[in-house]
């Protein structure tokens, strides 16, 4: 069958990260790179054979022909520059968070459909392979009542991360930190227990010059009832710490941890064991100085390339994505 045709608007490290896995994906095909930086587009292109680059983003989607189009660039851009695509003709793959307000989000959901085109929000931690156990037995009612989740985004964000960037811990360009280091946690808490109904929240920021916070804590509660904590923090000494999840239920107890949610550290569960011989493959890749989220972009891709072929497919659509930038908004509203 036709390789699915993609584009790519935004050539920084997670830019980086979808163009080796569209070049190693053998179903796709990059037509087109976009960057304002033209010696990342030069550096790119020279790596991956000679990709065609554009430093204009309007110029790329007049002269492109192409299946979908990843808006890979920082955050306040995400709204525009998805709209702008998908009234171009294109679907569209935008990298989280979706938009920084639930506004932009409603507008991009809109557009898309208007114009009969997908819209898909990346969320490569669904496909880790701790959550999706987790998730089955959730889904299964093997835990019972859900009593209480506790959420930890533990990482080291040395000063330079923010200095080498002209949008991160800037409050109109990055929104604040739950955006850029929590929102896949937060995904996953709202895909499992339900959207936060109510939250109380305090930020800080304690050991980085920047605008937005760099430690939060949040006491939230879940439409199904459950409580739950959110700590995050990107003042860990040295390195990356820990992000974890755990599960307090009726019946069972489950603790998803190591760095990215890519091991289990606790799984304790009436009448259902931990399966055997699990291959925890959920590997992290690097990004300058630290590391950065596992690795299941991959996957994502898999599954866009499978809906658009009409197979069998998992994807996050707009009017899901939604649901964690809400909860956002809930937990910085009130924030002292």
């Amino acid at each position: 069958m036709n390789k699915i045709k993609f584009a790519i608007v935004g050539c920084g490290s997670i830019g980086k990260r979808h163009i080796a896995v569209l070049d190693a994906d053998p179903n796709a095909e990059i037509v087109a790179i976009c960057d304002i930086d033209e010696k990342k587009c030069i550096e790119l292109s020279s790596l991956y054979n000679g990709l065609k680059y554009f430093t204009s983003y309007a110029m790329m989607l007049d002269e492109i022909n192409c299946d979908v189009v990843n808006v890979v660039t920082p955050h306040q851009m995400h709204a525009d520059m998805s709209i702008e695509a998908l009234e171009k003709g294109f679907n569209v793959l935008v990298e989280k968070p979706m938009a920084l307000t639930s506004f932009d989000c409603d507008r991009m959901n809109a557009t898309a459909v208007k114009c009969n085109k997908k819209l898909w929000v990346v969320k490569q931690n669904r496909f880790n392979i701790p959550i999706r156990l987790a998730k089955e037995a959730i889904d299964e009612k093997r835990l019972g009542k859900i009593f209480i989740v506790k959420c930890d985004v533990l990482w080291n964000r040395y000063q330079g991360y923010y200095d080498e960037s002209p949008w991160r811990g800037k409050k109109v360009n990055e929104g604040g930190s739950l955006y850029t280091q929590a929102s896949h946690f937060i995904d996953l808490l709202v895909w499992w227990f339900g959207d936060i109904t109510t939250a109380q929240t305090n930020i800080a920021t304690q050991n980085h010059n920047i605008e937005t916070e760099d430690t939060g804590l949040s006491v939230v509660k879940f439409s199904n009832e459950a409580l739950g904590s959110i700590i995050w923090t990107t003042c860990v000494y040295n390195k990356n710490y820990e992000g974890s999840i755990t599960i307090i239920g009726e019946k069972g107890t489950i603790k998803i941890g190591g760095q990215y949610l890519n091991k289990i550290e606790y799984w304790d569960i009436e009448g259902f064991p931990l399966p055997e011989g699990i291959d925890f493959s959920d590997k992290p890749n690097a990004y300058g100085k630290y590391q950065g989220t596992s690795s299941n972009h991959d996957k994502v891709i898999n599954a866009i390339i499978a809906q658009l072929k009409g197979l069998s497919h998992e994807t996050v659509d707009g009017f899901e994505g939604i649901r964690s930038i809400k909860a956002i908004e809930l937990m910085y509203k009130n924030a002292k």
